[in-house]
Formats: structure tokens, sequence, C-alpha cells
């Protein structure tokens, strides 16, 4: 490889806002775009200037290109980990929305290809580049919080009028955005975790995937650590505007995200002998960690009308200005023979918690023990 990272960009909904970050990103070329439906397939390629020959709508015919170096996949959930482990297969490096996969087995061969193939794979996760989460990040690397004591997060979304295959999903099973936060403020893996079941969707969804709960909140506690965590998640018939939080207490400062949309978060800095004295913040931009090419993209989407936004994009407040983020991150850690974070263990750790977490909910709260495999 050169110093240049030629990409495929397979999923043109959501996957269409990375394709001008990687063609004004320095190190870095779409090559190739992949999406079954032709017409669409088209006129983003035509959007965007892509070679018509470029242009897939078989993903294995994709795959068979030696001029493609890594794959960043944004098809559907149940999609990611067959389409990653094709790609690995293929030998193609991996970045791949969220989840990483939807059983623990299929996380496991994906971790073990890696191992084998010495590729790299890397979880899109969104939450921990936004720049909430690295304002926070910042200050617990400063010291400003002091030590950790607790941290808790949640991912509440009215999932109505959404594609049909996330009808009666569980929420635990897409809780990367509210799991990946609490694990990467100190790197740090799940070890165990008891989950609760609350409440209850429509009848005609709970057979779909057999999931009667409304809400599932999750306690999990780290490995190598007494810090615990509380995770919350709801996805249908319960009255909350869309909210990704995450909360972190510490011995010197903690970090509240705001309740409502729109209002700043708060940090609260102990007081001696004072009271706590809770302050509201404006959280900074972190675009001067950027290729100056793509700093812009913190601050907007790719598309300027409301109208040709993806529904996540605009649901999640433009995902805290992530997506150039997450796309350096991936080409830097190619170019630099590095893991990125996070890497395919990570990935696994994080995605498993909610895949157990569910199945714990079904059984009561059942305690259960992460895969050794998402600890290494």
């Amino acid at each position: 490889m050169s110093d240049t990272v030629n990409i495929a960009l397979v999923g043109l909904g959501f996957g269409a806002e990375f394709i001008p970050i990687y063609q004004k990103h320095p190190n870095a070329n779409i090559v190739a775009i992949c999406q079954r439906n032709e017409v669409s397939l088209n006129k983003v390629g035509d959007e965007f200037g892509i070679d018509p020959s470029m242009r897939y709508t078989s993903y294995e015919d994709l795959l068979a290109n030696p001029d493609v170096d890594a794959v960043h996949i944004n098809t559907p959930i149940g999609s990611h980990a067959p389409h990653s482990i094709q790609a690995l297969k293929a030998g193609k490096h991996v970045a791949c929305t969220v989840p990483m996969a939807t059983t623990v087995d299929e996380c496991r061969q994906i971790c073990e290809l890696c191992e084998e193939t010495y590729l790299t794979y890397m979880m899109m996760e969104t939450v921990v580049y936004s720049r909430e989460f690295l304002f926070v990040k910042e200050l617990f690397d400063n010291g400003e919080l002091g030590r950790i004591q607790y941290l808790q997060s949640s991912h509440q979304q009215d999932m109505d009028g959404w594609p049909s295959y996330w009808d009666g999903l569980p929420p635990m099973h897409y809780a990367t955005h509210c799991v990946g936060p609490v694990l990467a403020l100190q790197r740090n893996r799940a070890e165990t975790l008891s989950c609760f079941g609350s409440g209850r969707i429509q009848e005609e969804m709970i057979g779909i995937h057999g999931s009667p709960f409304a809400i599932e909140s999750c306690q999990v506690t780290f490995k190598d650590s007494d810090v615990s965590a509380r995770i919350i998640r709801s996805l249908y018939n319960t009255a909350r505007q869309y909210r990704e939080s995450f909360d972190a207490y510490g011995s010197k400062k903690s970090y509240e995200w705001p309740l409502v949309e729109g209002e700043n978060p708060v940090i609260h800095t102990i007081g001696k002998p004072e009271p706590e004295i809770p302050e509201r913040v404006e959280v900074p931009d972190f675009a001067n960690r950027l290729p100056e090419e793509i700093r812009p993209f913190t601050g907007r989407g790719v598309y300027d009308s409301d109208d040709n936004q993806h529904l996540s994009f605009t649901q999640g407040g433009g995902h805290g200005g992530s997506h150039p983020h997450l796309v350096h991150e991936f080409v830097s850690a190619l170019l630099e023979k590095r893991a990125p974070y996070p890497n395919a263990p990570e990935s696994a750790n994080i995605t498993c918690v909610g895949i157990l977490a569910h199945e714990s909910a079904m059984e009561g709260g059942a305690l259960k023990q992460m895969p050794e495999f998402t600890l290494k």
C-alpha cells in the first residue's frame, strides 16, 4: 500500500455521507461504490463523479477488484457480519457501520479472520468520535475529572417510519451508541453484565424477534476495574426526544449530558468546603485534529438540504461531527499499520454487550460473562 488508501463504499443511503470526506482526505480515494439498485447507484455515482466502470451492483464483483484496498460497509444490520466476513476473506480491510454483527458467533468469526489475515477491522461507532465525547475524553486525559467513579449512557429513539427490518428489534441489539462511550473513555472492556426489560411494545411487533420490551437497562462491570456503568436503550412506544447521552462522574469533576437537545451540558466541580458547583459549558469543535481538507465536515453533513439528509443523521444531531474523525482514524490506522479504535476485539466487546444484554433481559436479569475473545 502506498501513502494513499483506495476505498470502496458499500451501501449508499447513510453511506453516501462519507464519499466526499474520503474524496477530500489527502490520503484516501473513493475508487468504487456498490448498491443493488442500479438507478440509485448511478445517481450517486454521477453526483460524486465516480468512474462508471467502478460502480457495482454485485458485491462479489467489487471484492474481486485488486485496486480496492478496503471496504466501508453501510448496508442493513443483518448484512454487516456477512459482508465483513466476505471482505476479509477477499483480502480487504474493513470499516463497518454499527453494530459489528447480530450474533456472538459472527463477532467471533470476524475476530478470528483478522488474526489469521492480519487485516484491519474497525467498527465506525459515531459517538466515540463525536465532539461531546472528545470533550469528555480530553477532560479525563488531562486529569480534570479525577478518578472515574461511575458512568452511564442512554440511546432513546423512536424508530417509527424506519425501514421494516427495524420492526420489533430488541433494544439492546442496536446499543453501540450507548455502550461505546462508557467503554471508550478509559479504553475498558466489559466483563460481566445483567440486564432487565421494562414495558411492552405493540403486539404485532413482538413476534418478529420474540422481544416484548419497550426499554432495556443494563449494568456492566469492566475488566480489571472497580468502575461500573448503566446503559439504557429504547426503540419503540416510549415518549422521549432522540437522545444519545453520556455522563461521567469523577472525583474532581463530573460531566452530564443535557436533558433536552439544544441545551448545553453541565460540569459539576467538587467544592471544599463549599457545595458542588454546577456550570453549563459549550462543547468546542475538534476539527483542528483533522487534515485541513476535511475539517469542514465536522460542522455540516454532505447535504445542505434537510430533504436529502439521512434520517439517522438528522435525528442524531449530525452525529456530533464524527464522520471525518472516523474516516481519518481508519485511513491513518491503515497507513501507520496500527490498530484503529475500536479494533476487532474491541468492536466485538462493544457489540456483544448488547447481544448478551438482551439474552439477560429475556432470562430475568441473569448474569452474563463476556466471551474471552472480546477481552484480548
